[in-house]
C-alpha cells in the first residue's frame, strides 16, 4: 500500500501554562512499526491522546490516511475510521470470557455489519493471532497480566485497524511474555497498517521498531533507527543515560 498513515503537522498542546507538545511534526508510514520513546513528561502519551481524539491540540492538524484531518473528530469517529489504541493498563470486562471480548472488538470497528459466520471466523482468527485460542471460554478476570495485555491487543486488532497504537505493551511482563509480544508485534505488521508503540523497554523497542522517534519536552529530539538512537549523544544525555 505504502504512503503516509499519520501526518502530525505542527501540533501544540497546552495544559494551562505547561506546553506538553511543542509544534510537533512527524510522519508515520503504512507498513512500519514506529516506536515513540523518551523520558517521562516528554509528550508521548499526550501524542497518542491527540491522535485518538482524547485531547484537542491548541494548534496543528493530524492527517490520517493522506486525506482526513482528525483533530476535531470524536473519539468514536476516529476509532471507526480505523485508528485504534491499546491503553497502558488493560481494561477488561470482569464478567465476560475471552471470546466475548474479541467479539466486542470486531463489532466495534470497520466490521459492524458482520454476519454471524463472518464474526465467528474473525474472532477465531484474532484469538489465533494473539495466542489465546485455548482460553476462549475462560473468564477474562482469570487471565495472567500478560494474557490480559494480549487480550486487549486482540480487541483492538479485531476491528482490523489501519493504525494500531500500543501504549506500553510489555510493562510488567515476564521475559517469556515479552518474547511472545515481540513475535506478536512482528506478526501484526502489514503493508496497509501502521503500528505505533510507546514503550520504556529499550531492548523490546530495538527488536520491534523500524524507526524510533525520541521526544523531549514535547519536541522531536531524534528520529531514526534504535541503533543510531543508542549512539546519539543528545538521546544518551536526556534519556538513555539516566
Amino acid at each position: 500500500m505504502g504512503g503516509v498513515a499519520l501526518l502530525v503537522d505542527a501540533v501544540t498542546v497546552e495544559f494551562g501554562s505547561f506546553r506538553a507538545i511543542d509544534v510537533l511534526s512527524l510522519a508515520i508510514d503504512f507498513g512500519e512499526v514506529r516506536a515513540v520513546i523518551g523520558p517521562n513528561g516528554a509528550g508521548k502519551t499526550t501524542l497518542l491522546d491527540v491522535i485518538s481524539g482524547i485531547t484537542r491540540p491548541k494548534q496543528g492538524q493530524v492527517i490520517f490516511d493522506d486525506a482526513t484531518d482528525i483533530v476535531r473528530a470524536s473519539e468514536s469517529a476516529i476509532a471507526r475510521a480505523g485508528v485504534r489504541r491499546k491503553f497502558q493498563k488493560p481494561s477488561i470486562f470482569e464478567g465476560l470470557n475471552v471470546h466475548q471480548h474479541i467479539a466486542i472488538g470486531a463489532q466495534g470497528g470497520l466490521h459492524r455489519s458482520l454476519s454471524k459466520p463472518a464474526l465467528r471466523d474473525r474472532v477465531s482468527e484474532v484469538l489465533e493471532a494473539v495466542g489465546l485460542s485455548a482460553l476462549a471460554n475462560r473468564s477474562a478476570s482469570e487471565l495472567a497480566h500478560g494474557q490480559k495485555q494480549w487480550l486487549e491487543i486482540g480487541m483492538v486488532l479485531a476491528s482490523n485497524p489501519k493504525v494500531l497504537m500500543l501504549d506500553e505493551p510489555v510493562a510488567g511482563l515476564t521475559d517469556e511474555e515479552t518474547e511472545r509480544t515481540v513475535s506478536l508485534v512482528h506478526s501484526l505488521k502489514r503493508p496497509d497498517r501502521a503500528i505505533v508503540v510507546v514503550e520504556h523497554d529499550m531492548d523490546f523497542v530495538e527488536r520491534i521498531a523500524d524507526r524510533v522517534t525520541v521526544l523531549h519536552e514535547g519536541r522531536t529530539l531524534f528520529e531514526g533507527s534504535m541503533t543510531h538512537a543508542r549512539a546519539d549523544e543528545r538521546v544518551i544525555d536526556v534519556y538513555l543515560g539516566r
